[in-house]
Order: C-alpha cells, then sequence, then structure tokens
C-alpha cells in the first residue's frame, strides 16, 4: 500500500467523488501502475483508494473512503451496476453494456454482454490486477460461455504496442455471435474488441426514428457494419445507401441484412470516403430523406481533433444532398466535445448550406451507459435529429 498526498485542487474534486488524479496533482509519494494506493489531502485525510497509472493519470480512485479493493467491495459494485441492467434493458435485446466504467465506480473498465459472451476492455494495462475478479463475478452471476480482455487506447497517451484481445476464461467463439437489439439481428466479433460491430449506445436513437423509415431514401454515411442501414431496411425504406472506406466492413454490413432475412443485393454499398461520396451524389443529383452522420471518434483519426474540424464540412455536404423536409441525424461520441460546442458546429454546417432546421432529438447514450453526477466526462454522446427547410 503507497500513500499519494494530492494539492487542495484534487482534494476538493475527489470530495465531490471524481474518480481521476492527474500527474501535476500529485505533491508528494510515487507508485508503480497497478499498485492500490490511498490519496490523501495535505492534512493527512484520506479521500479514497485506487490504483496507480502512469502517462495521462497518476491513479484511478475506485473508493472514496479508506477502505480496501478486494473480493467484496468488488463483487458489491458488479451486483449494483448488474441490477440497473436488469431494470432498463430492453426485451429482445442481448446485446449491452453491462458496466460503464467510472460511472458505474470502475474507471476505466468496460463490460460488455454480447450474449453468451462476456467482454472486458480496459483503459489501461494497470487495471489488470482486478480482471481475476471480474472473470469470477461473470462466471458465477452470468455463466458465459467465454470471457475476452481487450484493452483500449486513450487518444491522449503516446502510441503504444497493446495486447491483442484474447480468451481469459472459457472458449473462443467459433465465428460471429448473433445478439438482438430489440429483436433486430446483429452479428459481432468478440476478439475483435473493443470495437465489436456493434454500438450499443445508439440504441435509443435507432429506437425512437423506428416509426420514420418508411418509404424514405435513406443515405447512412461511416455506416461501419450498418445496424442503421438493417433498422432502415426493416423499417420500409425504400432505398438505403451505405457508404464506408471499408469493404470488409460493408461485407459485415451484407452479413447483418442477411441475418434479418434482408437480401442485401436490394441495397447500395458504397466502398468510399464519405467526403468523396458526398461530393459525388451531391454533383449527380441525389437526394435523400434520412442521412445518418456519425463519424468515428477522434481516437481513430490520425489527429485528434480531426472530426470536430470536420464535421461542420460535413453537415453542411449532408444538408446538400438532403431533400426539403428531410432528416439529418447526427452524432459525436467525442467526450471532450460539450452539448453547446457540438450545436454550435452542428449549426454552423447548415447555416454553411444555406439551410435553416428544426430541432427533432437532442438525445444521448442508453441507459445501460450511465453517466454519474460527479464525472461530466461521462455525458460523451450527443445525438441531434434535425429536420432541415
Amino acid at each position: 500500500m503507497t500513500d499519494l498526498t494530492v494539492d487542495r485542487g484534487s482534494a476538493g474534486w475527489l470530495r465531490k467523488r471524481f474518480p481521476w488524479v492527474y500527474p501535476n496533482e500529485i505533491v508528494r509519494g510515487s507508485a508503480s501502475p497497478g499498485t492500490e494506493v490511498v490519496l490523501r489531502a495535505e492534512s493527512g485525510d484520506a479521500l479514497g483508494r485506487g490504483i496507480a497509472d502512469r502517462g495521462f493519470l497518476a491513479a484511478r480512485v475506485f473508493r472514496h473512503d479508506d477502505g480496501p479493493l478486494d473480493p467484496a467491495w468488488l463483487g458489491a459494485v458488479l451486483d449494483r451496476a448488474d441490477a440497473l441492467r436488469a431494470r432498463v434493458i430492453e426485451p429482445r435485446t442481448t446485446g449491452f453494456r453491462l458496466v460503464h466504467g467510472e460511472s458505474d465506480g470502475l474507471p476505466g473498465i468496460r463490460i460488455d454482454w454480447w450474449d453468451p459472451y462476456g467482454v472486458v476492455v480496459l483503459d489501461s494495462p494497470s487495471l489488470e490486477r482486478l480482471v481475476p475478479g471480474i472473470v469470477a463475478w461473470l462466471e458465477a452471476r452470468r455463466r458465459p460461455r467465454g470471457v475476452v480482455l481487450a484493452h483500449r487506447r486513450d487518444p491522449r497517451e503516446p502510441e503504444q504496442a497493446l495486447p491483442s484481445a484474447r480468451i481469459v476464461a472459457g472458449e473462443a467463439p467459433a465465428g460471429p455471435v448473433r445478439v438482438t437489439e430489440r429483436g433486430v439481428v446483429a452479428e459481432v466479433a468478440p476478439l475483435d474488441a473493443p470495437d465489436v460491430g456493434l454500438f450499443a449506445d445508439m440504441r435509443p436513437t435507432r429506437a425512437w426514428l423506428e416509426p420514420h423509415w418508411s418509404g424514405t431514401r435513406v443515405l447512412n454515411l461511416f455506416a461501419y457494419t450498418g445496424m442503421f442501414s438493417v433498422v432502415a431496411a426493416l423499417g420500409g425504406a425504400r432505398e438505403v445507401v451505405s457508404v464506408d472506406v471499408s469493404k470488409a466492413a460493408l461485407d459485415r454490413l451484407a452479413a447483418n441484412l442477411r441475418a434479418n432475412a434482408l437480401d442485401p443485393e436490394r441495397y447500395e454499398h458504397v466502398v468510399d470516403d464519405a467526403t468523396k461520396a458526398l461530393d459525388r451524389l451531391r454533383r449527380t443529383g441525389r437526394r435523400f430523406d434520412r442521412v445518418i452522420l456519425d463519424p468515428p471518434s477522434f481516437s481513430r483519426g490520425p489527429r485528434p481533433s480531426s472530426a470536430t474540424a470536420e464535421l461542420p464540412r460535413w453537415v453542411a455536404a449532408c444538408a446538400r444532398v438532403l431533400d426539403r423536409e428531410g432528416w439529418l441525424v447526427v452524432a459525436s461520441n467525442q467526450g471532450e466535445l460539450s452539448p453547446r460546442s457540438f450545436d454550435g458546429l452542428v449549426t454552423e454546417g447548415i447555416r454553411k448550406a444555406g439551410r435553416d432546421a428544426q430541432l427533432l432529438l437532442a438525445g444521448g447514450q442508453g441507459p445501460d451507459f450511465p453517466a454519474a453526477v460527479s464525472f461530466p466526462e461521462g455525458r460523451y454522446l450527443k445525438v441531434r435529429v434535425l429536420r432541415l427547410d
């Protein structure tokens, strides 16, 4: 056990239950990554217990008292998260977030349930000390066929080689695993974690849009494995165009269509850059009634701010292919981008295209992705549905 003394500012945040301590806030003490630490005020008062790291964070705080990070504590935290999902997950939904990191009391740790597989994703190798306890809990409570451990690189950290996703309990899936979202089938690949092929945090938006696809022409940009394309097709869209730079992703979209008894040949799949595709569609006079713009987070691009910098231009390009009274569905999962700034970028793009708009929906992540009020960064997902003039 090691003590880390923090400055007054950090002490104030920890008393408000903030889960992070930054390196420049440590005034006394040091610890190797993975070491259990007690966080103390300069007065000596204990402010919590956590696990030390290096780089962007000096420590993640798991308890805001002086209790140990023992099996009883871990089991109680996991039981609490599981109880929430038992209440909020919709019927016929077998793929969802089971533990959402900081907002569920396990900073830097996410657990997804892709029935019958559990996937544990860590933001840092320093957190691996908790994995055996998590696996034991999963095996006792959910009896998974297998548990996958994966690592996620924080974009604020230097580029580093991370271990590949691997099975840490049970057996590996023999192929794609079929899960359902409100009855819609999606094929996921747990060993591709952290991105298995379905972004469950967008489930509420897909549910809200469900009655509004019939007879529409839909353009899905950055389509990935195409869950929006699938639900649009199931909802009676007369035209669905899906654009992604990855042919492999669009092949998986086709598999998802087939899994829902839909013929992929009825729909248009375009392997291209979104900007180039939008320009070509504009020049050829194509128009749509619904456009989905959900670009990758900055962590997947070459520059941390690239998605933000491009958003007004993408929104303007989408507006130029939207028919009158068409709907733009635009999203960002960049936690550092505030809702106000996001709305400003979207408005800038709409005005750039010479259009006006009405806001129909201001949404975010589903209840299996809760946001602790003590952790503003947890309200990361911003979704807007706008009706353009």
